[in-house]
């Protein structure tokens, strides 16, 4: 089969990272995938949730949203974070607080805001690697502003999509291939090979446990290729 961008079946859309885009914000990216650009900001308080008070251990939770005119047509804004919303503000939650030591963080909270800026599929992704991206760097200065002993981050982590077209599986899905896909699979990944999160989901068809195998492979494959850009971007961003 032909992908729609002339891309190899386990290709990503070109991907590039900017970190320090904006000025206040303890930590921040622009995440580009494709089409698909997301703003990752993280604001860090000096206090936890009601359940953490006392405990010695930090918080690490996140926001999504998107913009109006993120997508073709004017999507309008959520005034309460509706079911979707919550959803993927708890994937991106869940996927960054699996990387970090919380009870090294101190009694902080570190909030990712994650802004969509253009959607062509992969944006819950894509938040949550350039989440990561950010937190990094803002654990980063925390620890140059002698808050913190040391970077308390136990791996890195990332996310992509993977559709199956025709029988195929196939890597980082634009929206064509999103809404056209017999299956669909959203997969998060620590840099150690282990998976926090899978989800997928026969839209056309039922997939069977070879698909699933293949699936993993190339979210696998793709996965390492975006921590590579972390990394990179990570680097350029502390001078290391």
């Amino acid at each position: 089969m032909t992908r729609p961008d002339g891309r190899a079946n386990d290709e990503l859309r070109p991907t590039k990272i900017t970190c320090g885009v904006q000025a206040f914000s303890e930590g921040s990216v622009l995440i580009e995938t494709g089409l698909t650009h997301v703003l990752c900001a993280v604001s860090v308080e000096e206090k936890v949730p009601r359940f953490l008070r006392g405990s010695g251990q930090g918080w690490v939770t996140a926001e999504y949203a998107m913009l109006p005119r993120a997508t073709l047509t004017r999507t309008p804004r959520e005034r309460t974070p509706r079911g979707r919303t919550q959803e993927i503000q708890r994937l991106i939650g869940r996927s960054l607080r699996a990387v970090v030591d919380l009870k090294r963080l101190g009694e902080r909270t570190f909030t990712v805001d994650c802004d969509v800026l253009q959607a062509d599929a992969g944006t819950r992704t894509a938040a949550i690697t350039g989440g990561y991206v950010a937190l990094n760097l803002a654990l980063d200065a925390l620890v140059h502003e002698n808050r913190l002993p040391d970077l308390p981050i136990l791996s890195p982590v990332a996310a992509t999509s993977v559709g199956i077209i025709e029988g195929t599986a196939c890597l980082d899905l634009c929206y064509e291939e999103d809404s056209a896909a017999d299956a669909d699979f959203n997969i998060v990944m620590t840099g150690a090979g282990e998976f926090v999160e899978v989800q997928g989901t026969a839209e056309g068809m039922p997939y069977s446990r070879d698909a699933l195998d293949e699936v993993l492979s190339v979210a696998e494959q793709g996965i390492g290729e975006l921590m590579t850009i972390q990394r990179t971007a990570i680097a350029a961003a502390v001078g290391a």
